[in-house]
């Protein structure tokens, strides 16, 4: 196997859109952030957050551009979302957009055997279920043109992750039929969790910790979790159980769990609920610098 490029923190990048894929007259755009120089470089399909029914590929841009500078390759895509498409919608679309670009890999300086997934919160949800599920025939309707590659990935960076958007939701309703008062998050979530899920049901079914509770039969990508000691949004008895469950199935977690680390995430334009306590985030921080720092070690160990 070709070596991979080296690492440095020094390369220039190059921005472009490109349409990965169309609906209609509706073109979905995958944003690239490519290093320049000689590759292979591994590669990054990086999947927004916003409740499965906000943000879009520029969402992430501050990130990204860190992985590109190291030597990653980053393709941020747009799927659809509510009113376009709900659940399974997105899932087709970055089940596509994997496949999409291990087709265009070496064009883009890369290899289709490089390529991860990173997400941050729904975004990371979407992520892990498309890491656990590639060749789900619900997720992989659509055929890429003259190619044949799976969307199997190397492995999967969650940052905050909705990982059981079932538990998540029932926590959310529980906080808000309390009689107490509650945080502002929970009104934003309730109906977007309606928005995107539509049932309980559905919920249940694309949750890949209950996919671990009902045995299914799932990849096992080797896994890096990020998530803020701090963080009330996605409760950590969730994490806890998907840990547990996925070495038990015989996968790797790697964790980072620190207070600090969302401050490594630090989205553009963040909805009017969340805006005030993303205020205080500190991307230049020594545990947000530890955090970006151990994402690229992550894809460069799995990637080789």
């Amino acid at each position: 196997m070709a070596a991979i490029a080296p690492r440095s923190s020094e390369y220039e990048i190059e921005v472009e859109d490109v349409e990965y894929l169309r609906h209609g007259d509706t073109p979905l755009l995958a944003r690239l952030f490519k290093p320049r120089g000689n590759g292979p470089f591994p590669a990054v399909v990086e999947l927004h957050g916003g409740a499965w029914c906000l943000g879009d590929r520029l969402q992430d841009t501050s990130i990204n551009e860190q992985l590109a500078h190291n030597g990653i390759l980053v393709a941020a895509l747009d799927f659809r979302v509510p009113p376009a498409a709900s659940y399974p919608g997105s899932a087709v679309d970055i089940n596509y957009g994997i496949r999409w670009l291990k087709k265009e890999a070496t064009n883009l300086g890369s290899r289709p055997d490089m390529v991860c997934t990173f997400g941050i919160s729904s975004g990371g949800h979407m992520a892990m279920l498309l890491g656990m599920r590639p060749q789900d025939s619900r997720y992989s309707a659509i055929p890429v043109t003259g190619a044949a590659f799976d969307a199997k990935v190397r492995g999967v960076i969650m940052g905050a992750p909705v990982i059981d958007p079932l538990g998540r939701y029932r926590y959310a309703k529980q906080l808000k039929e309390s009689g107490k008062s509650y945080p502002e998050f929970v009104d934003l979530v309730l109906p977007l969790h309606d928005k995107y899920w539509k049932t309980e049901d559905a919920m249940a079914e694309g949750n890949p910790v209950m996919a671990l509770e009902r045995g299914e039969r799932v990849e096992l990508p080797p896994v890096l979790y990020i998530q803020d000691t701090r963080d009330i949004v996605h409760p950590r008895p969730q994490l806890e159980r998907f840990v547990e469950l996925y070495r038990k199935a015989g996968g790797r977690v790697d964790l980072e769990l620190s207070e600090g680390a969302a401050d490594a995430f630090v989205p553009r334009n963040p909805p009017q609920a969340l805006a005030r306590s993303l205020e205080k985030r500190d991307p230049s921080s020594p545990t947000a610098v530890r955090v970006v720092e151990r994402m690229i070690a992550f894809v460069r160990e799995h990637t080789r």
